[in-house]
């Protein structure tokens, strides 16, 4: 009995402390561990996050920008996919408006049709190359039916040592929640999973100099209201911070990519702007540690215009929290941009002139200041079913 009742209190000092007596001296080796990168981390983060600036997503797997491409009547070939992502990164001024640009790994590595590097380009126009590096939801087994999980752990500290060298200094990794009331979506475990996964990628990132990028998306596709999300998201969130507590990531050197707070596309009760802005600042408020430099919102499908009328709203909202909050948009920083281009080479100048005024109005709306439709968009919805990258 007194042998069981000592295993006792030492799990309960496991779940108490995170660590056990025996493993304190393993911990703190670990933690100086990132000391390596911790200025450079920090830097990079709050260089991602500076005023009037935030990030290009365009790390659209191969098949995801392929689609884009045939909708525009592009065969999905080597070559079209760097004629578009050179279109974007040889925008004159790019660099007035966005920090950094999230990169797929064929774009990492990839050059420009007069042999220059993507990486040089970036870095000529003042834009931090970063680098998605998860693989990719997959169903979660054990959960409910439509419940995923991300892959990709497996060899990533080697992945991450090499996109570093290759000029990468940041990195992304997207999980995605899903909310449905009546079957109970999300579930503890998958919400579990999420945090555990994106602890684990974060703290290897940081080990391998990358800034990392934690997204925890809840999707929008749903009939869910307003207060719905914000219960589930509140949870989730918290649950990321406490996993990447645990594993000793440095929140200085960590930037979060949420959604913005929204009621489910098929909601019949739409909350207005200044609702979703208000209760994004809450949510974040209560989960978001005050050392994380910066939130990089995802636009999640909504329309070009209406991710910057929100941002701007978000932005416009007296808060307690410290951080930038500022943009992370992949579809409501191209899609007009990619339907002026056409694919044609005379149309490039109106494609980078279209991609330079979202990049602008975001831009403003980071700092609070856009006016609804100064900037030209598409107003098209872009929400697409079970959106994959």
């Amino acid at each position: 009995m007194k042998t069981f009742a000592l295993a006792l209190a030492s799990l309960v000092l496991d779940k108490s402390y995170g660590f056990a007596p025996s493993q304190c001296s393993r911990a703190s080796t670990s933690l100086n561990s990132l000391e390596k990168y911790a200025d450079e981390l920090k830097e990079t983060a709050q260089q991602l996050v500076r005023p009037g600036r935030g990030l290009l997503a365009c790390d659209e797997s191969t098949g995801t920008v392929g689609l884009r491409l045939e909708s525009i009547g592009m065969e999905n070939i080597e070559d079209n996919r760097r004629d578009w992502r050179e279109l974007l990164f040889r925008s004159p001024g790019l660099g007035d408006y966005v920090s950094g640009a999230i990169l797929f790994e064929e774009t990492l590595y990839q050059k420009a049709a007069d042999g220059t590097p993507f990486i040089e380009v970036l870095k000529e126009a003042g834009v931090v190359p970063g680098i998605k590096v998860d693989s990719g939801l997959k169903p979660l087994i054990g959960g409910i039916e439509g419940e995923t999980w991300c892959s990709g752990l497996d060899g990533l500290y080697d992945k991450c040592v090499a996109h570093y060298a290759q000029g990468a200094r940041f990195a992304k990794w997207r999980t995605a929640l899903r909310i449905d009331v009546e079957k109970g979506c999300p579930t503890d475990y998958a919400i579990d999973e999420a945090a555990h996964g994106l602890s684990r990628y974060a703290r290897i990132c940081q080990e391998a100099g990358l800034v990392p990028i934690v997204e925890p998306e809840i999707l929008i596709d749903g009939t869910h209201d307003l207060a719905t999300t914000a219960k589930v998201q509140e949870v989730v969130v918290a649950r990321c911070y406490e996993k990447l507590q645990e594993v000793g990531c440095l929140m200085e050197g960590t930037l979060l990519k949420p959604s913005m707070t929204v009621n489910g596309v098929d909601c019949k009760d739409k909350a207005s702007i200044e609702d979703v802005a208000k209760m994004t600042v809450q949510t974040l408020e209560r989960t978001v540690p005050a050392s994380v430099p910066g939130i990089t919102f995802l636009s999640g499908g909504l329309s070009e215009e209406d991710s910057s009328l929100f941002l701007n709203a978000i932005n416009g909202i007296k808060r307690k929290g410290p951080w930038a909050m500022t943009f992370s948009f992949s579809r409501a920083n191209q899609s007009s941009a990619l339907k002026a281009w056409g694919g044609k080479k005379e149309n490039v100048e109106a494609a980078q002139k279209q991609l330079l005024a979202r990049a602008q109005a975001n831009s403003e709306a980071s700092l609070g200041s856009y006016v609804a439709g100064s900037q030209p968009s598409d107003q098209a919805s872009l929400y697409v079913a079970n959106y994959v990258y």
